[in-house]
This record gives structure tokens, C-alpha cells and sequence, in this order.
């Protein structure tokens, strides 16, 4: 490691806090469905929804038998309000392990401060010098943090569908890694953040899965998202993360939790792995 210890923990500590840069709700009103909150929104965007919310004590309400109706609202609202709809719907709740309210085209949840949920694959081989990473580099064409370093494996889970089966879908897709493998995954964390971000509010839940690959495997993009494959010793991972911008800003939390979790990192104190789990999504709530 290039830098001294200290060094590279601030380092760290500083790219865990870079997703943690939303205080809520700060100048957001609460958006409830029923009595149930599920997210947050500006005051702009409040005044538009009127007649379809109403005043609540806690914020603004979307009656609950309204709520089916959510995407189908939001989406004229996306031009006035920064936000492109992606075709794609994500299931939304109060509680991360709760039942569904409504659902929600994936390019607006920043503007409604719904949480979205999301799977990310380390996908490594043993060594005797310690674990070696799959890093893959984000396509140039991509709108969110192209060019980046990015997990062997990431995606949103779309309405209906579960972690496991939102991984092996685009574990397929993006890696070519075989059903029967990727059957292997282990669940290994959950890690929660709320950031401010151009698109708007990030609360994003990162569904964490660890994956050994054997020394002949190499992984091929199928989808055209994933530019390159490139293996790297983890020890090499923590200076590229304490010291660079080049990781996409959501995969620094995945990757600075494996690294600890198979012991690349020393962390005194627990100042790293407390930083990491302080937020009440990351346990269910």
C-alpha cells in the first residue's frame, strides 16, 4: 500500500461518507402511501402531484388505493423535474423486506427519493498472495459514471423480481458466468446510503454477494455495458480506492467490505466497518 495506514483509512472512511452526503428530510417533504412513508420529494415536484396527494401529518400521501397509479403519474412529470424514464419498473415499499406499495420506473426514484434495490458481485480467485478481483471497466456509452471500475457483476432489481434472481440474470448478461456457477454466489452484506447525486436523491440498498471463480475462468460482456475484465490483487484494489476517483462511487462500499471481510484490511478500532453498517436500511428496517 502506497500510503501509511492512517492515510488510507481516511482515505476509505472518506469514500464511505461520499455516499452518505443526504440529511433528511433537510428541505424534502416526507411522501407517504397511506400512512406507510416510502420516500421524498421537493417542493416543486410536491406542488405537481397535488390532487393526486394529499396533506398527511407526516408529509404527503398518496391514498394507498391510488398507489397503483404512481408510475403512471410520475411519468409526464420526468421533463419538469430532471428525470428520464428507463422502461423499467422497480417495486416500491416502506420497509426493505415489506410488502409492495406501488411500483415505479427506475429513472425517477432519485426525484421521489424512493429506495431502489440493488445486487453487486465480487467475483474473485483464491491466490497464495491473497485474493485476486474481477474489476470491470462501465462502458463509455454508459450515462451513470461511465469509463468507471465497477464490480464483476451489478444491477437494479426490477419490479417482481428477487436479489438471487436479479444476480444470476445479469451475472448472465453481463459476465457470461454460467448458471451452475453463479449458483455458488454466497450472500455476504447489505449496505444502505442515502446521497445527494445529480440524478437527485440516492437511497440505494446494495444486495452483496461474494463469489470464488476458479483460475481458468474469464469473463466475457454479453450486453455491451461492461467494456473490459481486468483480475487485480485485492491489496492493489485498496490504494486504487483510497487514492483515486476511477471506482464507480457506490462499488467503493462493496469493495471496501470484502476487503475487510477476507482481511486485505486492517481496521483499529472498527472505524471502517462502522462506518459502513450506520445506516438502518442496511438491517431490514
Amino acid at each position: 500500500m502506497a500510503g501509511s495506514a492512517e492515510q488510507v483509512s481516511a482515505g476509505l472512511l472518506a469514500r464511505i461518507a461520499q455516499c452518505r452526503t443526504a440529511v433528511l428530510p433537510g428541505r424534502r417533504i416526507p411522501l407517504l402511501i397511506g400512512d406507510a412513508p416510502v420516500g421524498y420529494v421537493g417542493g416543486e415536484l410536491a406542488a405537481d402531484l397535488a390532487g393526486y396527494a394529499r396533506a398527511h401529518p407526516a408529509g404527503l400521501s398518496i391514498p394507498a388505493p391510488d398507489a397503483a397509479r404512481l408510475n403512471a403519474v410520475a411519468t409526464p412529470l420526468g421533463p419538469a423535474h430532471g428525470f428520464r424514464t428507463r422502461g423499467e419498473l422497480f417495486d416500491v415499499r416502506s420497509r426493505i423486506d415489506g410488502p409492495v406499495l406501488a411500483t415505479l420506473d427506475r429513472g425517477a426514484l432519485p426525484a421521489f427519493g424512493i429506495i431502489g434495490v440493488g445486487v453487486h458481485l465480487n467475483g474473485y480467485v483464491g491466490r497464495a498472495d491473497g485474493p485476486h478481483l474481477w474489476i470491470g471497466r462501465r462502458s463509455a456509452t454508459k450515462k451513470l459514471d461511465p469509463g468507471k471500475l465497477d464490480n464483476l457483476v451489478g444491477g437494479g432489481v426490477s419490479a417482481g423480481m428477487g436479489a438471487f434472481d436479479t444476480l444470476a440474470k445479469e451475472a448472465a448478461e453481463e459476465a457470461s458466468i454460467p448458471a451452475d456457477v453463479i449458483a455458488t454466489a454466497r450472500p455476504v452484506a447489505r449496505i444502505a446510503y442515502d446521497m445527494e447525486r445529480p440524478e437527485g436523491l440516492r437511497r440505494d440498498l446494495l444486495v452483496c454477494y461474494d463469489l470464488e471463480l476458479p483460475p481458468s475462468f474469464r469473463p466475457e460482456a454479453a450486453d455491451g455495458e461492461v467494456e473490459s475484465f481486468m483480475l487485480v490483487p485485492a491489496r492493489e484494489m485498496v490504494d486504487i480506492i483510497a487514492e483515486t476517483d476511477e471506482v464507480k462511487f457506490n462499488v467503493n462500499l462493496v469493495l471496501i467490505d470484502f476487503l475487510l471481510r477476507h482481511g486485505v484490511l486492517d481496521d483499529p478500532g472498527g472505524r471502517l466497518r462502522s462506518a459502513l453498517a450506520a445506516h438502518p436500511a442496511a438491517a431490514g428496517d
